[in-house]
């Protein structure tokens, strides 16, 4: 699959290692004979709770083949699910599977699926303050608990010091599989789920790739003073929550697997996480095969809050991962600082540029040459082995951005004896560019900089070009702006849930790394700037963690729904947030617009719910009895549930596919000290006609309840209108603004 969007873009510089494609079936894992491992849903004879079963592992395995011995099946159960679902993870032939069908309590099974992984200066960009004495809004996640799934932690890093911090809440269930002088306050659990390993062997979740290391210290690091890579934005990195626990669940290695997976999760609930972050993303699903979204409800039904990347598969349309209701689905964009390197020209022209390895360069004209003028495939992206040292030899060298990995296009022109190398977006990636650790003198520029460069080679006989390295530069007023691998709605598996909902940093985010950067042993500790949807989601997972601290009683939708609607909507210059085309991103990019930490803080009213309030829903979209108990985890009957369509469900946004008109209900909660009336605002999407009634809203008490409703209708023509069209209605009181972004889809 040389063309999947990967879901972590990463350049692991001490040892060359990848990531997977998007949501593959599990074909690997060291199989035997057509052995493959399977998701297995069951549910309890007689109606029982799972609670209630006096054995649930040897219940589990009276659903394996008779015919094996009691070795032989201990092998073949790999996990045994207590919290995040009923049912098992487990080796099976695919006959197996189909005789298994007929045993009482048989639900469904699932081959595993693959999932794929997917900082100084944001907190400061976010308005969060550095450390706990600077703010008076916030404990910075004090008696928090964030659950990290991803590839494990480096524990003697010192963003992972527990100097200072509480010991843990007494609900605190789990362990921490390290050495006891590597646990402490901060890193309070840390296991490791890897069902390919020998059974009863306790393996610490060492990080070994690094991705795991930099979403947990984004999440909740502490604070470290002069952190940085290559020199480079060098400054105080610090954790959202910098005052939160973290405990790591190893649940990837170089592969993730779901079973895995679960077992994390499942293990994180019975440990009394509060918060969970997922830096992991697959294929869409039906709810009820996605394991992810399965596991992640029972979370929400024990209050903990879940946080999820949307994918690195944009700019396409509908390539969303983890799109569940109850899950906030988080998007990319960037922080107001660049790593720059300009690329001058013979002919004085100057295009702006960025990386991280910015060594001594010539300021003198060096040859510049386009290899891919030949039109092949291999010269025009650099491919490995196929640039010719007589053609590149002590020149700068352009190459186009796709096909293989920027970190090897960038090994190939050095092989060949490359001088520089600029490498060029692709039209789809536009105006955005990434800061690497290239192992030569680089700049990646916009797509709209290659053709201008590309144009100046073909029109002129000896074409020069030198790199220009300005270092770390701040204030960049376009910022934050969508990049152009975040994914993008609308919903594949729920097209009536506007998503993603929330975008935030990720691009260019310096956090902890467990290795050093091209060789850079002199520092004490390492840090790296990556960038993907992986380094967005531990921000709001921190971000959610501080909501936490503050309102412990909320529920995940509460702490949702505050993220969302006070959201913004504009960049730092006061403009609207651009995409990677520099034109306006709409809500299929965006969803409510860049989380406001201060403002989430304190968002005047929430629209909450109960986790059953997702059951009419869950009815609503088709879906038979089982399928939605299996997502719910008890049974159900749809007939006897009054379904809603999904615009009926109280989220705090509105995607709707407008035919005849549509009416909605939202009821709102209190939460706020302002008791000044809320006025509605509405600006409708081209070619609708909405109505909200009533158009005041009035509380006099906390958590005082109120109800309104709108109408959506076709305005007198549509002929001229988009096939989509975006706007919102917002509550002003003399205090709040509480906004939700519309969607409506044409039938």
């Amino acid at each position: 699959m040389a063309f999947a969007h990967l879901l972590c873009l990463i350049v692991l510089l001490s040892s060359l290692q990848f990531c997977l494609a998007n949501g593959q079936s599990s074909p690997t894992r060291s199989q035997t004979s057509d052995l493959q491992t399977y998701i297995v849903h069951v549910t309890p004879p007689d109606g029982q709770r799972l609670s209630e079963l006096k054995d649930l592992e040897s219940w589990y395995y009276s659903f394996l083949p008779t015919d094996s011995t009691t070795s032989r099946n201990e092998r073949r159960l790999l996990y045994s699910y207590q919290n995040v679902m009923t049912g098992f993870a487990a080796r099976l032939t695919p006959d197996e599977v189909a005789t298994m069908q007929d045993k009482p309590g048989f639900v469904a099974a699932h081959p595993e699926q693959i999932y794929s992984l997917q900082t100084t200066h944001s907190p400061q960009f976010l308005g969060l303050p550095l450390n706990q004495g600077s703010s008076n809004s916030s404990t910075m996640g004090k008696g928090i608990i964030i659950g990290i799934m991803d590839t494990g932690v480096t524990p003697d890093h010192t963003s992972f010091s527990g100097d200072g911090m509480p010991p843990p809440p007494a609900k605190w269930k789990g362990r921490c599989d390290f050495k006891p002088s590597q646990c402490n306050n901060k890193l309070i659990g840390a296991k490791t789920f890897d069902s390919s390993a020998k059974k009863n062997v306790t393996m610490p979740p060492i990080d070994d790739d690094g991705h795991g290391t930099h979403t947990a210290s984004t999440a909740a690091g502490a604070s470290v003073q002069q952190a940085n890579t290559l020199r480079m934005a060098e400054g105080t990195a610090v954790g959202m929550a910098p005052y939160a626990h973290l405990a790591i669940y190893k649940v990837c290695s170089t592969d993730c697997f779901l079973g895995d997976i679960l077992a994390g999760l499942d293990a994180a609930l019975a440990d009394g996480v509060d918060v969970i972050s997922i830096s992991l993303g697959g294929g869409s699903a039906p709810f009820y095969m996605d394991g992810i979204a399965v596991a992640t409800f029972a979370a929400v039904q024990r209050g903990v809050f879940v946080s999820c990347s949307a994918g690195n598969s944009g700019p396409f349309s509908e390539s969303l991962s983890n799109e569940a209701p109850w899950i906030l689905t988080v998007g990319a964009s960037t922080i107001d600082r660049n790593i720059v390197s300009n690329v001058k020209l013979g002919n004085g022209e100057e295009y702006e540029g960025e990386t991280i390895y910015q060594p001594s360069f010539p300021s003198t004209l060096l040859p510049l040459v386009y290899p891919g003028i030949d039109g092949t495939e291999g010269s025009i992206y650099c491919v490995p082995g196929q640039l010719k040292s007589s053609q590149v030899e002590g020149k700068i060298v352009l190459c186009e951005r796709g096909f293989v990995g920027r970190y090897f296009q960038a090994i190939e022109v050095k092989r060949a004896g490359g001088a520089g190398m600029i490498m060029m977006n692709q039209e789809i990636d536009g105006f955005s560019t990434l800061a690497d650790a290239y192992v030569l003198p680089a700049s990646h520029v916009s797509y709209f900089a290659g053709n201008k460069i590309k144009a100046y080679i073909n029109a002129t006989r000896t074409p020069t070009a030198t790199i220009m390295f300005k270092g770390t530069v701040f204030g960049n007023p376009t910022a934050p702006a969508l990049t152009s691998f975040s994914s993008r709605g609308p919903s594949l598996i729920s097209p009536g849930i506007l998503k993603p909902d929330i975008i935030g940093p990720g691009v260019n985010i310096l956090a902890a790394w467990p290795f050093p950067i091209r060789n850079d042993t002199k520092a004490k500790y390492y840090f790296n700037i990556i960038s993907g949807t992986s380094m967005s989601c531990p921000h709001l997972s921190g971000i959610a963690a501080l909501i936490k601290g503050i309102h412990p009683d909320w529920s995940p939708a509460a702490i949702k729904s505050a993220i969302m609607t006070t959201a913004k909507q504009l960049n730092v210059k006061q403009n609207p947030i651009l995409d990677e085309r520099l034109q306006p991103a709409d809500v299929f990019a965006i969803g409510a617009g860049h989380v406001d930490p201060e403002k989430a803080i304190d968002p005047g009213f929430i629209y909450d719910m109960h986790p059953d309030d997702y059951i009419p829903y869950l009815c609503g979209l088709g879906y038979t009895d089982k399928q939605v108990a299996t997502i719910v985890h008890k049974p159900v009957k749809c007939s006897g549930v009054s379904s809603i369509p999904e615009g009926e469900l109280n989220y705090p946004s509105f995607s709707v596919n407008l035919g005849p008109p549509q009416t909605f209900t939202r009821t709102v909660t209190n939460v706020g000290t302002d008791y000044s009336p809320y006025v509605v605002t509405v600006v409708p999407p081209q070619g609708v006609h909405v109505t909200v009634k009533p158009n005041k809203l009035t509380f006099s008490k906390l958590n005082q309840k109120a109800t309104y409703s709108i109408t959506l209708s076709r305005a007198n023509s549509t002929q001229d209108v988009a096939k989509f069209t975006q706007g919102f209605l917002r509550w002003d009181s003399k205090k709040y603004s509480v906004r939700s972004p519309i969607s409506v889809k044409f039938n």
